[in-house]
């Protein structure tokens, strides 16, 4: 029964958050669905985590639960309050095209949101692939790199810089295109989604969508110590780019490591860890 479940937790989690933010779209509680379905995801991955890790060794607390919550306020709140102000104040309009716009407006919300999704994910790949290859950014992104466990609650420790670079290669380019609103609150919901899913320390096994979608397996070897295992699988929603680019990995002889982290040490405290880039320690 646990294998079983093993191929079931993915898809059902992802889908029914999906449509409960699709749901709530429809209905008109836009914001509000969505805040309430991740919350939802959250504890349904926290409880899951105890019931089916994947690495009983993560369930330990590696004391870094302040600092991870404090990244995680900072960076969802702060990308919250952009998608706000971009969906519902005009910046969305007021960014548009001129004229009928080149977005195909009167395809099915599926088949839009689809291609939101790719035309984002080409940013976002060569955005994080740049944080491991050139060292000035990857100053900032070894902030997330320097977990020593996988687990729903650190999804979103990354430091404000590679946040605000990350939000800057995405969602402009849809908003010049002339994407409708609909599109950018699926696709900013579905990159929500995926992430948490991506970081989540449960028995999990994906089999085919592991060549579609960023799955815990392989973000688990992204989180390697070991470079040919670390530096592939780029992709923030979709595995396509990587296949295109030979970036991606999935070794189906053995498990991704248990031991993940960076080569040097990063500071302890939330503040240190916001310094650290700017700084002459290596990283």
């Amino acid at each position: 029964m646990r294998q079983l479940m093993s191929y079931v937790w993915w898809p059902l989690l992802f889908g029914g958050s999906v449509l409960s933010v699709y749901a709530g779209m429809r209905a008109g509680h836009d914001i509000l669905a969505f805040n309430v379905t991740y919350l939802t995801l959250a504890l349904a991955i926290a409880l899951l985590e105890r019931l089916m890790p994947h690495e009983e060794a993560w369930l330990a607390n590696d004391g870094q639960m302040g600092p991870d919550l404090a990244h995680t306020l900072l960076n969802k709140g702060i990308a919250q309050v952009i998608v706000t102000v971009i969906v519902f104040m005009g910046i969305a309009d007021w960014m548009a095209p001129t004229g009928d716009g080149i977005w195909p407006t009167a395809w099915p919300l599926a088949i839009q949101t689809a291609m939101g999704l790719v035309i984002v994910e080409f940013g976002l790949y060569w955005k994080h692939r740049l944080a491991h290859e050139w060292p000035w950014l990857w100053r900032f992104h070894a902030v997330h790199h320097s977990v020593t466990r996988l687990w729903f609650f650190n999804t979103g420790r990354f430091h404000l810089v590679d946040t605000v670079t990350g939000l800057m290669v995405g969602m402009p380019v849809l908003l010049l295109l002339g994407a409708p609103r609909d599109v950018l609150l699926m696709v900013s919901a579905i990159t929500a989604v995926v992430g948490i899913l991506t970081h989540c320390n449960i028995e999990m096994r994906c089999g085919p969508l592991d060549y579609i979608f960023n799955t815990p397996t392989l973000h688990r070897w992204h989180h390697s110590k070991v470079l040919a295992e670390g530096n592939k699988n780029y992709g923030e929603n979709l595995m396509l780019f990587d296949l295109i680019f030979g970036s991606y990995f999935n070794a189906a002889d053995r498990r991704p490591p248990a031991d993940i982290g960076i080569q040097h040490e990063m500071p302890a405290t939330f503040l240190g860890q916001l310094k650290a880039p700017f700084t002459n320690q290596p990283l």
